[in-house]
């Protein structure tokens, strides 16, 4: 027999008016037109990064990010991946003229960013970094 519970706030037992909501990793999710169902912690954004060239100006589990080199960044995940099979996109954060920008040397705890100008050499630029996979 299944139940409905329907309120308006949750509240942690303690009455702080904290929240503490665990969502186990077989939860899903029914799209908005109710025909589809996803699961809810694989679909959720793993991390993302903005960086100002080489510092992370705003992230979520990023612990730290090292300059290798001009125009090269690697970032340190807070909580690790399970492998190194995750999906990464970046995007250019300057007015100035970027010809690409390359993730990649995929590890469980660490990804680098690269980025070019127009003219092929390494350069920095501000990026904005997302990865979507599974966590450890």
């Amino acid at each position: 027999m299944s139940s409905q519970l329907n309120v308006d706030t949750i509240v942690d037992k303690a009455g702080s008016g904290g929240t503490n909501v665990k969502v186990a990793n077989t939860s899903t999710y029914v799209s908005d037109g109710g025909g589809a169902t996803q699961n809810t912690v694989q679909s959720l954004v793993k991390t993302w990064v903005h960086a100002h060239e080489h510092d992370a100006q705003d992230s979520f589990n990023i612990s730290s990010q090292t300059d290798t080199s001009t125009g090269d960044y690697t970032f340190t995940y807070t909580n690790n991946l399970s492998s190194e099979n995750h999906c990464p996109a970046s995007s250019n954060q300057s007015t100035r003229n970027a010809r690409g920008i390359y993730v990649g040397n995929l590890t469980t705890s660490t990804f680098r960013v690269n980025t070019a100008n127009s003219s092929g050499s390494v350069t920095d630029y501000n990026t904005s970094t997302v990865i979507a996979g599974d966590l450890a």
